[in-house]
């Protein structure tokens, strides 16, 4: 027996849902790695901040922290410069990624912070922990006012349609290695859901379901896939499809942290091998049909009542 579909909250939704650059401080206090330790006390205090990128000709070459800066003090290295005690290997996170992505980084790094660039790799913002909080605060106030003035129930609108089956389907085209628009599938999916009123908590769960199906078609279908959403008055299923490369152990890939993602692609925050795992806790059911060189068909079921 199937367990039941996991209970999605809506700030867990919006994790995949908001973009970095919707949250992120883009006023940014920087330093160069030749300002003294000293003069970067002073720059946290004055500013109340617990770190900050530093940039050299204007480029990201590190990043200071306070706790860079406690550990100077303690060694009565007030008067060495920035970049000798900054972290030279900096994470970054691109400002178009989901804020799902900081959110892996800082769990599974335990960083505060981390400097956003853009896709030309110019530094363009910071977030931090607190950024994240105060986004997502920000944004379940507009979608409550939202989800008060569509309240009606799905089924509605096919009250007055007569036939003997009656439904509707959506098609999302997915490119393969397009991060950029990765994400948009789901989310155009999530706006229609909530336009015909279906239950938020359902539209969470078919929202971040998706979402994951769709990203497994960027980072390993060949030319890509299709999103296909059937929505019926009692259910909705989602197809993701793609033509290859196929699963060569289904089994296998179902096991949470399983991944054949390139490191490239991990460093980027994709591929951790809980895709799979996070739709089968999402969906009412799940049904998954590879063959290695063949493709793939992923079927997601949501029960509307």
């Amino acid at each position: 027996m199937k367990r039941s579909a996991l209970e999605i909250t809506k700030s867990q939704e919006l994790i995949y849902e908001l973009r970095i650059e919707q949250v992120m401080t883009k006023e940014v206090i920087t330093v160069t790695s030749s300002t003294l330790m000293s003069e970067l006390k002073e720059i946290l205090r004055l500013n109340r901040i617990s770190g900050t990128p530093v940039l050299q000709d204007g480029q990201l070459v590190g990043i200071i922290s306070i706790e860079d800066l406690i550990r100077a003090l303690e060694a009565g290295e007030i008067n060495v410069t920035v970049g000798e005690k900054m972290t030279r290997d900096v994470e970054t996170v691109f400002d178009d990624e989901s804020v799902v992505q900081v959110v892996t980084k800082f769990a599974q790094h335990g960083f505060g912070r981390l400097p956003v660039v853009n896709r030309e790799g110019q530094l363009v913002g910071v977030i931090t922990q607190g950024d994240v909080v105060r986004g997502l605060l920000r944004q379940l106030e507009v979608e409550y006012h939202e989800e008060e003035i569509h309240h009606y129930r799905a089924s509605h609108i096919f009250e007055d349609i007569e036939s003997d089956q009656t439904g509707l389907l959506l098609r999302y085209r997915v490119r393969p290695k397009d991060f950029v628009r990765g994400g948009e599938a789901s989310s155009k999916l999530k706006r229609a859901l909530e336009r015909l009123g279906a239950k938020p908590q359902i539209v969470r769960r078919a929202g971040i379901a998706t979402y994951e199906a769709e990203t497994n078609l960027i980072i390993h279908a060949t030319d890509g896939g299709e999103i296909i959403a059937e929505i019926r008055p009692e259910r909705i299923k989602v197809s993701a499809i793609d033509n290859g490369p196929g699963i060569e152990d289904v089994e296998r890939a179902m096991q949470p942290g399983f991944s054949t993602a390139p490191d490239w692609i991990r460093e980027m925050g994709f591929g951790a091998g809980m895709g799979l795992n996070n739709i089968e806790v999402c969906a009412d059911d799940m049904n998954l049909e590879s063959k290695a060189g063949k493709g793939t068909r992923l079927e997601m079921i949501f029960i509307l009542h």
